[in-house]
């Protein structure tokens, strides 16, 4: 390949080729029998739909949804949103395509942070927690699943839906927490271990391949009973640890989107939990406006409609 074109970068009329994942493959018909592909493809940079009208049959057995694609076609306009028109698809894979540029990275979004320097940093906010067990609790939780915190997404396609976006939410969250939790009468060390240690269920709630997706335990149990579990076990191997607070981080953990029909077991009913609870609130919306706000192709002032937040953004005034 000449040049890859991400897909932040498709312009209408454009010309591009590159590399990407498919995300959604459909075959269907149109109105007067015709058969067509109907895809969804992503890289790290944006998602878009995407049609094959030409040689369907010849293209249809070539990949599967989940598999990363080399893709050449034309950009264009369709009900005001960017669409691709694919003139030629096929299955990418390292040893076919590496030597046009190929690399399963391009095609699974990342965060914009160094893992390992987040791993660090929250490192260094768990030393804080004066509490020993709560200290060696979370020490033993990170130690155990390091691997998988370091890559996971917290998402499939909502607040941090990209490699290693776990590790990127529990840290702004750790942030507000460290920032915040002073102002109130409640116990830090509580409220610290309960961030680090609400979301870990996701580990195994989600998958973390080129395709993220929910697993069996996470669509029977959700991540919320995940992590309890996570904690549950963890705390059983340290000596000595006190039942009444593992009673109280396992209440928050369960407790800590804060609503019956978000598939939360509980409400809040004390202060650490309450507070986790709207960290996690404010964190999640405000990386969903920024998602939405980067994501939009809308030009001028204001973002479509159709986003993650169900309303118009305002993005500001375009410098000239």
């Amino acid at each position: 390949m000449k040049q890859i074109t991400p897909i932040q970068k498709f312009k209408e009329g454009a010309t591009i080729q590159g590399f990407y994942l498919c995300v959604e493959k459909h075959l269907r018909h149109t109105r007067t029998g015709d058969l067509y592909l109907d895809l969804v493809l992503r890289d790290r940079t944006g998602q878009i739909s995407a049609k094959v009208w030409d040689k369907v049959e010849e293209y249809q057995p070539k990949f599967t949804s989940g598999d990363p694609v080399a893709a050449a076609g034309v950009v264009e306009s369709f009900h005001d949103r960017l669409q691709l028109v694919v003139k030629r698809i096929n299955k990418a894979t390292i040893q076919s395509y590496s030597r046009y540029g190929f690399d399963p990275a391009l095609v699974v979004p990342a965060s914009k942070r160094d893992p390992k320097e987040m791993w660090q940093e929250l490192m260094e906010i768990a030393k804080g927690i004066e509490n020993r067990h709560l200290r060696r609790l979370v020490g033993l939780v990170y130690r155990e699943n390091k691997k998988e915190l370091m890559i996971h997404p917290a998402s499939i396609l909502s607040h941090y839906s990209y490699r290693s976006g776990l590790l990127e939410s529990i840290l702004s969250m750790a942030t507000i927490g460290s920032s915040i939790g002073d102002s109130f009468d409640l116990d830090k060390d509580v409220l610290m271990a309960g961030i680090l240690l609400h979301d870990v269920g996701k580990l195994k709630e989600l998958s973390a391949g080129l395709e993220t997706d929910c697993t069996d335990e996470g669509n029977f149990l959700g991540h919320a009973v995940l992590s309890r579990d996570i904690v549950r076990e963890a705390t059983g191997k340290i000596k000595g640890f006190p039942a009444s607070l593992q009673l109280k981080l396992e209440h928050m953990i369960l407790a800590h989107r804060g609503r019956l029909e978000w598939r939360d077991n509980l409400k809040p009913n004390n202060p650490e939990a309450l507070l986790l609870h709207l960290i996690h609130n404010l964190d999640k919306q405000m990386n969903l406006m920024k998602k939405s706000i980067e994501e939009d192709v809308e030009d001028g002032e204001w973002t479509a409609r159709v986003n993650h937040l169900y309303i118009p953004l305002y993005k500001g005034k375009t410098k000239k």
